[in-house]
């Protein structure tokens, strides 16, 4: 007898519907909301731990402005990384 989940595994459009990141939720098992984030390479869509910092770059993409950043993230006009 098995004692192995029979959930199905979690999908990156599950955790995209509920607006949490899907490479934190994976990969950190952390259920964190999808925010615009700042590093040195420019804007991007990720999640950030109050006690950790920032936890997931989840978009592809770097955005050239917070305003563009936030616009991919309203509209889902932006590319989900499939690994950390």
């Amino acid at each position: 007898m098995s004692l192995a989940s029979t959930s199905p595994p979690i999908t990156a459009q599950a955790v995209r519907a509920d607006s949490i990141g899907y490479l934190a939720q994976t990969f950190a098992e952390k259920r964190l909301p999808l925010q615009v984030l700042r590093s040195a390479a420019g804007y991007y869509i990720g999640t950030f731990d109050d006690h950790d910092g920032p936890c997931s770059r989840e978009s592809f993409e770097y955005f050239p402005s917070r305003d563009a950043a936030a616009k991919a993230l309203a509209t889902g006009a932006w590319t989900q990384r499939s690994h950390p």
